[in-house]
């Protein structure tokens, strides 16, 4: 009894305290609360929930411009302000980057091709330029690598390859899977930076075969490649540098959903208008 008593003492205390505080009654205090959440705070919590939900489908990658674009394309229109804010209060952060070093090795006396794209990395047409390079996923059995080709129309991921080496027939499977996935014409621009796999004598040969130009970036100069690796500092970002791999196969698997599911067919893409590349060369296609 003494403790219920001193209990309600209390709270009753608190209140006047807060009435005083606000200049309001004690009666208008109770209906205030009678009342329940107002307009703007009920919008607020529907607002929050598809933030919430947009945003894990985005794997926690999304900003407020990505949630932005998202949400409009869910027929809801907000400020990138008052995203900011309800994240905030969610306590939404997106990933956050890391460095990662480089695979290449330049340091070979295979011919090597002259930068014919010359950082031309807007391009009208799908199939008209490629772009690919090598990075390493850590696993607790080794290493998996993996090769890509990217279309600089869209930034669609059109080839890729994984193995556990970095011999010439990794990239030649992702350029391979490329050219029978999209059946590009002869001329095709082929960009890579100068590591030994894309200067050797089968590459080069896998070249000559399909009508393909190869390209090369300039000694030292990543800038020149600027897609590739973009899109692999995004991977690593978003997938690899949150998960432990225990297997080549789990990471392998990871890698195919990140690449086929999600970042082809779902990730917005601030170039094109935050479509996906699926959803950007289908507009190009109903044009």
């Amino acid at each position: 009894m003494k403790y219920a008593w001193i209990k309600q003492h209390a709270e009753d205390f608190a209140v006047d305290t807060l009435c005083r505080f606000m200049r309001v009654s004690r009666s208008a205090y109770y209906d205030w609360l009678k009342q329940g959440p107002s307009a703007g705070e009920q919008d607020d919590a529907a607002l929050s929930e598809m933030i919430q939900s947009t945003f894990g489908k985005s794997r926690a990658t999304y900003g407020t411009r990505r949630l932005k674009a998202a949400l409009s394309a869910q027929n809801r229109t907000v400020s990138r302000r008052r995203i900011g804010r309800l994240m905030r209060e969610a306590g939404l952060a997106c990933k956050t980057k890391r460095k990662f070093k480089a695979t290449t090795n330049s340091k070979h006396h295979q011919p090597v091709a002259s930068n014919h794209l010359d950082r031309q990395f807007a391009v009208e047409k799908p199939n008209q330029v490629y772009a690919g390079d090598i990075t390493y996923i850590h696993t607790q059995e080794g290493w998996l690598y993996l090769a890509v080709v990217i279309d600089l129309y869209s930034r669609q991921v059109v080839g890729w390859s994984m193995a556990e080496h970095m011999r010439t027939k990794l990239v030649n499977d992702a350029l391979l899977m490329a050219v029978w996935k999209r059946k590009p014409e002869k001329g095709l621009l082929w960009h890579t930076d100068r590591g030994s796999q894309y200067a050797s004598d089968s590459h080069r040969a896998l070249l000559t075969q399909h009508g393909i130009r190869q390209s090369m970036s300039r000694k030292g100069n990543c800038w020149d490649n600027a897609v590739s690796e973009s899109f692999f500092h995004t991977l690593k970002t978003e997938l690899i540098h949150h998960q432990t791999y225990r297997t080549r196969s789990e990471a392998r698997q990871a890698v195919f959903e990140y690449i086929e599911v999600f970042y082809n067919r779902e990730r917005l893409h601030s170039a094109h208008g935050y479509l996906s590349p699926v959803d950007y060369e289908v507009q190009l296609k109903a044009a």
